[in-house]
């Protein structure tokens, strides 16, 4: 099984509450410039990436459903359906409980939103690889450098040291 269908293997649920988890740790800005992670369609790559053998698609959705059975406490709808300050206050006690839970996900949260071609273009950036075509460097004062230059070699185990 590949990862892409690692994410497939978890419940509509799961996949459900992992998108609003995902728009939780990144929120859409209110003026509409940056989307949300999980609004992105992001679900399916992170969970992908967390859930790379059973053992870890298991432990994903396992948390995942814990996170939405804590939710339903206070909302019957569950996670999905809070609004957003009940779904990071529920973030945040699920993961004081688990503290395990957030890092991974954090992690592969952001290397995905950040690298999202809609996220490089509305932070002004090109979407495309740093090669060939490069970026522009600012020019330093390279004269900086001739008293380096100058000096003699030094290397380890030479006389003068």
């Amino acid at each position: 099984m590949s990862t892409d269908d690692a994410a497939d293997d978890l419940p509509r649920e799961a996949r459900q509450t992992l998108a609003r988890v995902l728009d939780t740790l990144v929120p859409p800005r209110p003026d509409g410039a940056l989307p949300g992670a999980g609004d992105l369609g992001l679900a399916e790559p992170v969970g992908a990436a967390l859930a790379s053998s059973a053992e870890a698609r298991a432990a994903l959705g396992a948390s995942l459903a814990a996170l939405d059975a804590l939710a339903r406490e206070r909302e019957p709808g569950g996670f999905a359906a809070l609004d957003a300050d009940g779904r990071r206050d529920a973030l945040e006690s699920f993961a004081a409980a688990e503290p395990g839970f957030l890092p991974g996900l954090v992690f592969h949260t952001y290397t995905h939103y950040y690298r999202h071609p809609r996220v490089i273009e509305a932070l002004g950036l090109e979407a495309r690889p740093p090669h060939p075509k490069g970026y522009p460097l600012e020019t330093g004062d390279l004269s900086l450098l001739d008293p380096v230059r100058a000096r003699a070699p030094l290397y380890r185990g030479s006389p003068d040291r």
